[in-house]
């Protein structure tokens, strides 16, 4: 199988060289779920796309510092192309701006949370359990969020939330499932974003974000989902 990294952000130049870009991060992560999985990489900020759809199998669409709902033309021509994928039922996998923007391209709707930021290790309990789950509906999971899906695509099931965030994981169809969570964050990687944005996401929620970390993060637990649902 061939997965196609659809890439709306770019790590801190200084910090790529301990941690690669994003694109390395989910590859890092899903070659120990599946070590025969191909991947093709596409930098769609700068408007790289696939010449054909079907040139892979399936898409992941990254996390992002940009809010699905800004103005930018890269991000309109995602959404553009998220609904060409769901008409097509090609199979997607969208995390966390990637989740957002799948719901708010397909008639749901994202907004900056009033309830602030979500940092460092959350946990999200599923009130449904689909067949490439494992059966345990505690999910903990590193998260870096402001933006929140108020309103999941109409006929998504969402899967799993938290009293933080309700819509933290929603699948549409067999063909489209959405994470709020970072499965491809370390432990180090979500403490040094908290140090960047201590000032903006406030003294209280670095302080309890931080000593979160003390938990276990189960990204390769979602990775190996991620695997089971492309392969069905």
């Amino acid at each position: 199988m061939k997965l196609g990294i659809l890439k709306t952000d770019a790590v801190r130049p200084e910090w790529v060289p301990t941690y690669g870009e994003y694109p390395d991060m989910f590859m890092r992560l899903l070659a120990e779920a599946d070590p025969d999985l191909e991947f093709a990489v596409y930098d769609v900020e700068e408007g790289q796309y696939p010449a054909d759809i079907d040139e892979v199998d399936a898409y992941l669409i990254t996390g992002s510092k940009s809010s699905v709902y800004e103005d930018k033309p890269w991000i309109h021509r995602l959404m553009d192309f998220v609904r060409e994928l769901h008409r097509r039922r090609k199979k997607v996998v969208g995390i966390c701006f990637g989740h957002q923007l799948v719901a708010h391209s397909l008639g749901g709707r994202t907004e900056k949370s009033r309830k602030g930021w979500g940092v460092g290790l959350h946990t999200h309990t599923f009130s449904s359990t689909p067949g490439w789950h494992d059966g345990d509906d505690r999910l903990d999971i590193l998260v870096s969020h402001q933006d929140q899906v108020v309103e999941p695509a109409p006929g998504s099931e969402v899967l799993a939330g938290s009293d933080f965030c309700e819509n933290a994981v929603t699948q549409l169809g067999d063909h489209i499932l959405t994470f709020q969570g970072h499965p491809e964050f370390v432990h180090d990687y979500s403490r040094d974003i908290m140090d960047v944005r201590r000032e903006v996401i406030g003294e209280d929620t670095y302080t309890r974000g931080m000593a979160s970390l003390e938990g276990e993060h189960q990204g390769a637990r979602v990775a190996r989902w991620i695997r089971r649902f492309l392969e069905r």
